[in-house]
């Protein structure tokens, strides 16, 4: 995006701000009395996030309400995995929020890719391996066993998925 500073509404009031030396208060320059945090902009190499759906040129729709939009243009370089690769993604597609393809370096298909977490429309959260996810997250080396069992153990995304009882075939190359 190419600017210095991103206004936020969160954090005023908390004491976030006094363990971040990237964030500052500052009066809202249209309302002086409305405090204002003012977080320093990063530029990140690359970027990665789940989406919907692609099409073949890289335009992408992600769900409503994110901040892959603004992620996507602040990082130099953004890969995208969907559920779905179709023939046009519209920016007038009202059932998510589209990323046009300039922004966009490289689209994977991955179903499930964003599991076990949810993807809007296509499944819901699976609670008990975000609960096995959250559970390893105490420690280091309870971390580190999760990760063997749960991701290193499978050679690819395919294989995970059928483990998992997902039933998906991924194409060998798409596009």
């Amino acid at each position: 995006m190419g600017i210095p500073f991103v206004p936020t509404l969160g954090y005023a009031n908390s004491d976030v701000i006094s363990e971040r030396d990237d964030f500052t208060i500052a009066p809202n320059p249209f309302n002086p009395s409305e405090p204002m945090v003012m977080a320093k902009a990063i530029t990140p190499d690359v970027a990665l996030f789940h989406g919907t759906k692609a099409d073949r040129r890289g335009n992408v729709l992600v769900k409503k309400g994110g901040e892959a939009l603004m992620l996507a243009q602040a990082s130099n370089r953004v890969i995208v995995t969907v559920e779905e690769v179709v023939d046009q993604v519209s920016p007038n597609d009202t059932s998510g929020q589209f990323i046009p393809a300039i922004h966009v370096k490289a689209v994977a298909h991955a179903p499930f890719g964003a599991f076990p977490s949810a993807c809007p429309g296509f499944y819901t959260m699976d609670v008990d391996e975000m609960k096995k996810y959250l559970d390893a997250s105490s420690s280091d080396e309870a971390f580190q066993d999760y990760l063997a069992d749960e991701v290193f153990a499978f050679h690819d995304h395919d294989s995970y998925c059928r483990a998992r009882g997902l039933g998906v075939e991924i194409p060998a190359a798409v596009g």
